[in-house]
């Protein structure tokens, strides 16, 4: 039968247009992956199996099942990302690695989401996350040179690389952009307020359920009122997140409110996502359940904990990490558009 519709992405026409845009993802790759080598890291490979997708209540992973050769079961899931796995190596010994991984998440297309993606993660152990930090802003100029310019674009909007970041905190961004004190929303613990917030919203024009949580209420303001005005004219660093949105992050040591949690913005798109790294188990535990008990409010579902996990926690050393989304830089490096004109082999609808 004729096709109909778009072409497919094998269409030899489609694939022609597209090859520049594979060739500059494979050029950004290999300087990556110099710049890690050149730094003294070892890269690793981590399996797509395991116990747990990932305890983060807005992440869907992809559930399968291990048949052993008894025919007995057992349910497993494909990663959300290697963070698990890496911090099981920490574990184990290694002190700078970094991973080029295939993760798989559910509940995701559009121009910036896809099924399946490629997460560049890397960790400096006994380092603070400044340095990761660093690495981000490199790897931006890495990839901009292999891409032939400076400036990345998305839908009309650019952030050239060569300019100074900007480092803005959450609180003084929720300020700046939505007029709303976080602060007095959260306890002198970092304990959440959802009452004060919805007020403040509301005060703001941002509209809210009665059923909404103190975290739906902060993902709807970041969303709707600060993120498209991150990355704009230069790569901003979203930085020193509330401690009840950074379940894998450690506290900030000046302000148990907060974390060492940043993300990096480009044109209004969030490009990666990095921690101080949590080591206390009993803590990660704690995190994990609040996570999981409001996944299974909204969703009506929850996930294993790796115990696993939680036994390495104990022997990791204090490190920092980075989780960016290869495609996503690709993309913004070449003006790409979306994440699909970028991968080899796109995801079937």
């Amino acid at each position: 039968m004729p096709m109909t519709g778009p072409s497919p992405w094998w269409d030899r026409r489609v694939h022609a247009d597209r090859r520049p845009l594979l060739a500059a993802r494979g050029r950004i790759r290999e300087a990556v992956r110099r710049y890690f080598m050149a730094a003294g890291f070892t890269e690793v490979e981590c399996g797509a199996l395991q116990i747990s997708p990932g305890n983060e209540a807005h992440l869907h992973g992809f559930e399968t099942q291990l048949i052993s050769p008894d025919a007995s079961r057992k349910r497993l899931y494909l990663h959300t990302s290697p963070e698990f796995a890496c911090k099981k190596l920490l574990a184990a010994g290694e002190r700078r690695i970094f991973t080029f991984a295939p993760v798989f998440r559910n509940r995701e297309r559009g121009d910036l989401h896809a099924p399946e993606f490629t997460m560049l993660e890397w960790y400096r152990a006994g380092e603070p996350y400044g340095s990761v930090i660093q690495d981000c802003l490199n790897i931006l100029k890495l990839a901009a040179g292999e891409a032939g310019t400076s400036v990345f674009r998305f839908r009309g909007r650019q952030a050239d690389v060569d300019n100074g970041p900007e480092r803005l905190s959450v609180a003084e961004a929720f300020r700046r952009y939505a007029a709303i004190d976080l602060t007095t929303a959260m306890g002198l613990d970092g304990s959440p307020d959802r009452e004060a917030l919805a007020r403040a919203a509301l005060a703001a024009g941002i509209k809210i359920a009665e059923d909404d949580h103190w975290s739906d209420i902060f993902s709807r303001v970041l969303t709707e009122r600060i993120e498209p005005r991150l990355g704009l004219d230069r790569p901003t660093i979203l930085d020193r997140y509330p401690r009840i949105e950074a379940a894998l992050a450690r506290s900030s040591a000046d302000d148990p409110r907060f974390a060492e949690r940043f993300e990096l913005y480009l044109c209004g798109v969030e490009l990666a996502n990095g921690f101080g790294e949590l080591t206390d188990p009993q803590e990660q535990r704690h995190r994990f359940e609040v996570e999981m008990r409001e996944k299974e409010r909204i969703y009506g579902e929850r996930y294993p904990i790796d115990e696993d996990l939680l036994d390495a926690l104990a022997h990791m050393p204090e490190a920092s990490g980075v989780a960016l989304g290869f495609d996503r830089l690709v993309m913004l490096a070449t003006g790409a558009g979306r994440i699909d004109r970028v991968m080899w082999t796109p995801a079937p609808e």
